[in-house]
């Protein structure tokens, strides 16, 4: 893979040619190197970097076909965090805005089977860190990437993903219309070529991806066993800022996420945490979640009803639970819910209970 990679390199943007690229093909000698690197035996050498000439010829024309720019370590474009990673992809497939990756960025990754306050809490991150002007990156999975993601297109802002698969390959299904917003206000990218399947050890590998192209990443409801600490993991060996959303005790959801708590990655409540970690200053003009439009859901001066107010943020309440707890008659308590959940203050659970996002 790594020979195909270096010929990718060498070969990029095809019939544009090596004058356009601005630097010379790969000469024999670095093939060779790269080889002896590899192991490959003398007697296969021919072989192997011949066949590997031919897969990366064949990925540059699938992705001119599909609209894959490839950007490789040669170009002087590319992005300056991830060029100084210890294992930089030699080149990634994008669609979308390649100067968005080197963009000054934040990373929001967390659960995929995330409840709903952690979507509330990565949707209004990923809407609050675009507001101020940084790129929200994640991998656009189900959960909390997906909601990250979301937020920061809602704010008018610029958001990456790093997927597990080809740059062409939606996955999953259901974030089509979510990957063609983004490749038409940030970028969609992978170092897997055109067609890759989206595997299981792939996503491992795109982590430190996720990890190199920022300069902190947030974790929201991690377990212990959460694949999120795996790019907590490659941020910290990167040098970058690892911060991470608190959550109930009860909950195994947050496991993970309380112990880089305790190893000193720093608590995050609103983005003001983050963007004083970063000593990141707003842009002129630019909202914020303390001081923007009142009706925003990022204002946290909203007014809250009697019913909000008795309910704690995350913990699921039923109905008969809330009528006892405020004394409404059940028509008028569902009617009040019902308003609620229409403006996104609470949010009904598969169970018919009801839980206060906040």
């Amino acid at each position: 893979m790594t020979i195909s990679c270096l010929h990718a390199a060498a070969d990029t943007r095809g019939a544009r040619g090596y004058k356009a690229l601005g630097h010379p093909p790969p000469s024999d000698a670095v093939l060779d190197a790269l080889a002896d690197w590899l192991a490959i035996a003398p007697a296969a050498r021919r072989h192997e970097i011949s066949r590997a000439h031919d897969a990366a010829r064949a990925a540059l024309d699938a992705a001119g076909r599909l609209g894959l720019d490839p950007l490789t370590c040669l170009d002087t474009d590319y992005p300056p965090l991830l060029r100084h990673i210890t294992d930089p992809p030699v080149v990634l497939w994008v669609r979308g805005d390649r100067a968005a990756l080197s963009a000054p960025a934040v990373a929001i990754v967390g659960a995929r089977a995330a409840t709903p306050a952690g979507l509330t809490v990565a949707r209004r991150l990923g809407q609050d860190l675009a507001a101020a002007g940084l790129v929200v990156v994640s991998g656009m999975a189900r959960g909390v990437d997906g909601a990250a993601h979301a937020g920061a297109l809602a704010a008018g802002g610029r958001s990456v993903a790093v997927l597990g698969c080809g740059a062409d390959v939606v996955y999953p299904r259901e974030h089509a219309d979510l990957a063609a917003r983004l490749a038409q206000s940030g970028a969609v990218l992978s170092e897997l070529p055109p067609g890759a399947p989206p595997l299981s050890h792939h996503f491992p590998l795109r982590n430190r991806i996720i990890s190199g192209l920022v300069r902190a990443v947030v974790v929201i409801e991690a377990s212990d066993r959460s694949g999120s600490l795996i790019t907590a993991k490659s941020a910290l060996e990167q040098g970058r800022d690892v911060l991470a959303v608190p959550g109930s005790v009860a909950s195994g959801r947050y496991r993970g996420s309380h112990a880089l708590i305790k190893d000193g990655a720093r608590l995050v409540e609103t983005v003001e945490d983050v963007l004083e970690e970063l000593r990141w200053q707003r842009p002129v003009g630019a909202g914020d979640a303390a001081g923007g439009d009142p009706a925003s859901p990022s204002n946290n001066s909203l007014h809250f009803s009697d019913l909000e107010e008795r309910m704690a943020p995350g913990e699921a309440y039923s109905v008969e639970a809330l009528a006892g707890e405020t004394g409404l008659p059940v028509p008028a308590l569902l009617a009040e819910l019902a308003h609620m959940e229409l403006a996104g203050r609470v949010a009904r659970l598969g169970d018919g209970s009801f839980v206060r996002l906040d």
